[in-house]
């Protein structure tokens, strides 16, 4: 088992930056891949982008690449997703995730088999 602890929303205006943040702690997780996902009201939840564990190789959704870096301490078994440049359309609950990585992207919700419990993300215009 995996459990991820999500941490970090909060309310900023356009054009501002925050950092989210997943703490990972359980069963040895070097071989996975950790995602962020985020989900608007009334829509589907989308891939954000994902950091391989063991590599620090990364990949990023279009709509947020130049704008979000993803990364993660492995001294402190965490993983962030700083966000930069925020825009009214990056308002969403944002999910942590993880899972084995299948050695190709991995941009799909059923690709994931643990998850946080969200942090929500306002901005504003």
């Amino acid at each position: 088992q995996v459990q991820l602890v999500d941490s970090g929303g909060g309310l900023v205006q356009a054009g501002g930056s925050l950092r989210l943040s997943c703490a990972v702690s359980g069963r040895t997780f070097s071989t996975y891949v950790m995602g962020w996902f985020r989900q608007a009201p009334g829509k589907e939840r989308e891939f954000v982008a994902h950091i391989k564990w063991s590599l620090g190789s990364t990949y990023y959704a279009d709509s947020v690449k130049g704008r979000f870096t993803i990364s993660r301490d492995s001294a402190k078994n965490t993983v962030y997703l700083q966000m930069n440049s925020l825009k009214p359309e990056d308002t969403a609950v944002y999910y942590c995730a993880a899972d084995r990585d299948r050695m190709r992207p991995m941009t799909r919700v059923y690709e994931y088999a643990y998850w946080g419990q969200g942090t929500q993300v306002t901005v504003s215009s």
